[in-house]
Formats: C-alpha cells, structure tokens, sequence
C-alpha cells in the first residue's frame, strides 16, 4: 500500500512540474530561427507589435494571463507560453533551443537575468537583450555573461538610463533647452538669464565657470527685447550666439548665457546665493 501511496505522490509532482505552464497556441514543431520574446506587458506589447510588422517570427512568454499583450499576441496569431521563464520547461516550451534570439521584457530584474542565464545554458550561442532598470547592476550584467560566453551577442540596458535626459529637462524647467547622456551621467544645455544669477552676475567667465557641474559655451549678443529667456521660441535674426567667449569677458546684466552642466550643477546655479566648492554659502567674489 504504501508503495501505490509513493508511486502516486510522484505522479502528482510530475504532474505539478508539467502543468507550471500552459501553452494557449502551440509553437509550430519545425519552428526555428525564432525571437523567443518574454514579458507581455506595455513595453513587450510595443516590442511585439514592432517583430510582427518586420515579420519576424515571434514565440511569446508571459506569466500572467490576462496582460496587455497575451490578447495582442493571440490576434496575431502568435504562439503564447503561459507561465513564468524561470520555472522548468518554459523556455523550452518556447523551443528556446531552436530560437536565434531571446528578448526579456519583464519588470523584475531578477527573472530577466535568470531567463537570460537559462537560455544560454540551452542554447550558449542566443542572442540576449535584457532589460534591467539599474544602470550599473546592467553593466555588471552585460560584462558577466559577455565574459562567460564571448562569442554571443549580449546587450543589457538599463531603461532608466535612456529615459534620464527627457526626465530631466521636464524636472528642470523652462530654463533647459536641451539635454544629452555622456556615459552614465546627464548634461543638461541650458538657457540662464545673467542679471537674476548671484553665481554669474558680476563675474567673469573664468569665475563663473564650476569644475564637475557647469560651464559656459556663449553668450547671447541680441538685444534682450528681441529674444525669450530659453532661446526656444526665437526667431532666428534674434539670436546672435558668441560661442567660446573669451575667459576675461565679464558678464552683467542684460546677457543670457547657454551653458552646460550636471542635473546637480543647474540646481546649484538656480540657488539664489552662490555656493561654494563645499556646498556652503559664500559671498560673491570681487571683480
């Protein structure tokens, strides 16, 4: 009796472990050189909309039945794996093994990266897209599987990081007029009325300059009637930009500079009191 009774408990686990997805239309069986996509949400559903346009031949993977793009997937006739990619027989489900290339679209950090590491010890040679929203934990990412397996196509980003830019010109106001990522840090171009600044007004460009957080590319020459505060608007004949003005040339008011400078250095130079290198307040210097 008791050996029925351990027969049937594993029967019940395999079972369990066989039915941790389901498939709601199955992969064709020769289906290979195939993108195995995971993560129906809003980012995977553009993603998913972007391969079908290309007609690129897509298997999808989503946990939660009822996401964005499971009825996205199902109307285009794409084949859709119910369950979570870090769990057995997923991926393989998505004949991961078959696939050229496996996109992981989740929201959660940490089963983009197991999907990631699980497909490659199927199919070490997979090209791997992850998204990750910590810029340095993607970096880390990207470098420890490019080193494990060198000859794949590895790319992790971090999707904070190409947001940055766009983020912070909205938080910094008006006064940016246009914003850049350099390596992992964001410079803001900005537009800053000189008679209303305590750190430029009265100061030369060398003085005003601020190693590390912002530095001065040219100085409007148009007449201040002629031009808006952000340069955004202007007609072109009102703006007569003096680039690289030289360092002895001293600002007062009337000018409008366009300069250059860290997230933290525009907040600094918006600060109605001038900030020294500590970040404690000192008073102007003399000109």
């Amino acid at each position: 009796m008791g050996g029925r009774h351990h027969q049937l408990a594993v029967a019940l686990e395999v079972l369990g472990t066989f039915r941790t997805y389901s498939v709601l239309r199955r992969p064709p069986r020769r289906l290979e050189d195939h993108t195995v996509l995971v993560g129906l949400g809003r980012v995977g559903s553009r993603v998913l909309e972007r391969l079908w346009e290309l007609d690129v031949p897509v298997v999808c993977d989503e946990k939660d039945p009822s996401a964005l793009g499971v009825a996205q997937a199902r109307a285009y006739g794409v084949p859709v794996v119910i369950g979570d990619a870090t769990q057995d027989g997923v991926l393989e489900a998505a004949r991961i093994t078959r696939a050229q290339a496996l996109v992981c679209l989740t929201s959660d950090d940490s089963t983009n990266v197991e999907a990631a590491l699980y497909a490659r010890e199927c199919h070490p040679d997979i090209r791997a897209v992850l998204r990750l929203f910590d810029d340095d934990f993607a970096n880390d990412v990207y470098r420890a599987l490019k080193s494990s397996y060198p000859s794949a196509v590895t790319r992790s980003r971090s999707v904070s990081f190409p947001a940055a830019p766009s983020l912070a010109s909205a938080m910094m106001g008006r006064q940016v007029i246009g914003a850049v990522a350099v390596g992992r840090e964001v410079i803001l171009i900005a537009a800053v009325d000189v008679a209303a600044n305590a750190h430029l007004n009265g100061r030369t460009i060398e003085q005003a300059h601020r190693t590390g957080a912002w530095r001065i590319l040219a100085v409007d020459l148009a007449e201040p009637a002629d031009r808006t505060p952000d340069l955004a608007h202007s007609h072109p004949a009102a703006t007569e930009l003096l680039w690289n003005p030289p360092p002895n040339r001293l600002l007062a008011g009337g000018d409008l500079v366009v300069l250059a400078a860290t997230r933290e250095g525009l907040g600094q130079l918006l600060n109605p009191q001038p900030l020294g290198e500590t970040g404690t307040p000192r008073p102007a210097e003399s000109t």
